[in-house]
């Protein structure tokens, strides 16, 4: 069920009709419950059975680990669960790319080899609840947090519908309380999650589904484009997949509001980023932080020495560009990521102050978002082939420059300037709600020009948002 759907449409006016007519918060909470995996089945019934096996052994193990002060035993529960989990995600995700991967090498050394596959389909949002039931056992095993009693309340933190299939990855320290009190519907989150669904929405409709057929006429080309062509297509996508994703984040967090539970924060202005780090606590900021908590920090950070802190960069990175998909290009979307953050961490910053700083920052800044342009042309390339072809094109310059995409209508280019001035302006004032405090005409015209918009880009063709694949 996409968000940008009348059929979501309808599942959210029911459901929130019905939830604002109920007192009780548990019987909101088993509304909810209902809901969210009604919205699961809608996607595919039959890994309802996986959801709950989950659901079933995180809990288990949560209240097995907090029911002893033994250290042994704990971390024995869970090392077990731990195994028991990456079994899953391994199996249903990355089985046949470790299976063809293999092969493929034998078959390099001269080993005659059998190609064979299971044909197994990848469960939606799998790599998300596996993660949030993974933070669960590890936050009760670090005495962060004590293990719930109820089941029901755990099974809505796993499958609560909103962040369920492409994040937010909450922290259940964050989002079992809010669902273990009792909640109130005010106007603050009605109107603030409104105004969210509506952002998310114009992000997706109008900006990353009108730059759709202009990135697709360069990465699903059959021939390798001029370097014009290439550059605007990754623009494009940069965009794209940006406003696809952080859109997405928008309604989940917009529609949660509306249920009077908030949801984390996932974007934070990354294309204003100056450099790799500042990136990585703008971008996708639950599953870096995740990464950073639970893999990097364990590793040992930067508390080791030197050459340790790089390699565990350099880990924590392959691994999260292994989380997008079980492709080769994400691994090395990852290595490219780590590379930078590593290359950052040797350069020694000149202090500048004054107007110095600023033309710094913002000569900085452009020439930084070259580099995640380049990370997204490895992201979404086809193939490594592609990538070559694509990275020689950009330095050889063989062809001649005039560009040949599929260009994008009037509403996705009036967008994209609004999306800017936008977030140009949050970015500056540091407030999110920074538009409360327009001048009335100015906030009405802002509004308008949001909905005008979303109505022009209803013509654009739907496409699925890019991180259900995940």
């Amino acid at each position: 069920m996409n968000f940008a759907s009348l059929e979501f449409t309808y599942f959210l006016l029911i459901g929130f009709g019905l939830y604002a007519l109920i007192r009780n918060h548990e019987v909101q909470n088993l509304l909810l419950l209902a809901g969210s995996y009604y919205f699961y089945a809608c996607w595919d019934a039959r890994f309802l059975l996986l959801i709950w096996l989950v659901t079933g052994a995180s809990f288990i193990t949560g209240r097995a680990i907090g029911s002893t002060d033994d250290t042994r035993r704990r971390i024995r529960y869970i090392v077990v669960y731990t195994v028991f989990a990456l079994t899953i995600l391994g199996y249903f995700k990355y089985f046949n790319f470790f299976i063809d991967s293999a092969q493929t090498a034998l078959e390099a050394l001269g080993v005659k080899v059998n190609r064979t596959y299971l044909n197994i389909l990848l469960p939606p949002a799998i790599s998300f609840y596996i993660f949030e039931s993974l933070s669960y056992v590890i936050e009760i095993h670090q005495r962060h947090m004590p293990a719930t009693t109820k089941l029901r309340h755990y099974a809505l933190f796993i499958a609560y519908f909103p962040k369920l299939v492409a994040g937010p990855i909450e922290r259940p320290a964050v989002l079992i309380p809010q669902i273990e009190k009792p909640r109130t519907i005010t106007e603050e989150f009605i109107t603030r999650g409104c105004f969210l669904i509506l952002l998310g929405l114009f992000k997706k409709v109008v900006v990353a589904d009108g730059l759709s057929p202009t990135v697709d006429s360069v990465f699903n080309s059959t021939e390798t484009p001029n370097a014009a062509a290439i550059v605007l297509g990754t623009y494009a996508f940069a965009l794209q997949i940006y406003c696809d994703f952080s859109g997405y984040t928008d309604i989940a967090r917009g529609v949660s509001k509306l249920f009077g539970i908030g949801t984390s924060q996932n974007f934070r202005f990354p294309y204003f980023s100056s450099n790799p780090s500042e990136f990585w606590r703008r971008w996708h900021m639950s599953l870096s932080s995740w990464l950073r908590d639970y893999l990097y920090i364990p590793l040992g950070g930067n508390r080791v020495n030197a050459v340790r802190t790089k390699v565990n960069l350099m880990i924590t990175m392959l691994l999260g560009g292994l989380w997008h998909g079980a492709a080769w290009n994400f691994i090395l979307w990852g290595a490219y990521q780590g590379g930078l953050l590593i290359v950052n961490d040797l350069i020694k910053k000149p202090a500048l102050k004054g107007w110095t700083a600023l033309v710094g920052r913002v000569l900085a800044t452009v020439v930084f978002f070259q580099f995640v342009c380049y990370g997204w042309l490895l992201f979404r390339a086809k193939s490594f082939e592609q990538i070559k072809d694509f990275t020689v094109e950009l330095v050889t310059l063989s062809q001649p420059l005039a560009a040949t995409v599929a260009r994008p209508p009037l509403a996705t280019l009036l967008g994209v300037a609004l999306l800017f001035l936008y977030d140009l302006a949050a970015y500056r004032s540091g407030r999110a709600t920074f538009y409360r405090a327009m001048p009335v005409p100015v906030r009405a015209a802002f509004y308008a020009a949001l909905v005008f918009l979303t109505l022009m880009g209803m013509a654009n063709a739907r496409s699925a948002f890019i991180y259900f694949q995940f």
